[in-house]
């Protein structure tokens, strides 16, 4: 059993979450009607979880595969319903690989055995979302990733 909560610190709608045993992570709204957004919203949240499932996964397979990976983004936009509740309707990954000498076809076969068989998140958003996935690879020994999102 895993135990978690939420804990309204404001202003606005800023909460502060954890997981037993875990560390503490903001959640807040970006609507301009609360005037603040310090930490992803809980739908963001889920877009995180189904990222970072997945390029567990990846990392992890592809490390079996004794890959020359070096680093690894994945890239997600996604679409909600225009009605309320607002579900995630389409969701697309893009996986991008980076280092020298990557199979493609194990780059391939580590993101089919993520999303059919490892990543629970994937399995359950696909019940209510069309998922669909792209990939590239980036033949650089070293690249300059951290905290940027390009188009």
């Amino acid at each position: 059993m895993t135990n978690a909560q939420v804990t309204w610190i404001g202003p606005g709608m800023r909460l502060v979450g954890d997981v037993e045993g875990g560390p503490a992570i903001i959640l807040d709204s970006p609507s301009p009607e609360y005037g603040t957004h310090s930490g992803p919203s809980p739908m963001e949240l889920l877009l995180l979880g189904l990222a970072g499932c997945t390029a567990m996964d990846v990392i992890s397979i592809m490390a079996k595969k004794r890959q020359p990976m070096t680093n690894l983004q994945v890239k997600v936009q996604a679409e909600r319903a225009a009605t309320h509740p607002k579900i995630w309707t389409k969701i697309h990954l893009e996986y991008i690989a980076y280092g020298q000498g990557i199979s493609e076809a194990a780059l391939v076969r580590a993101i089919e055995l993520s999303e059919s068989t490892y990543c629970s998140v994937h399995a359950m958003l696909s019940k209510a979302a069309e998922i669909t996935t792209s990939y590239r690879i980036v033949e650089t020994p070293n690249p300059s990733l951290p905290g940027t999102i390009t188009a």
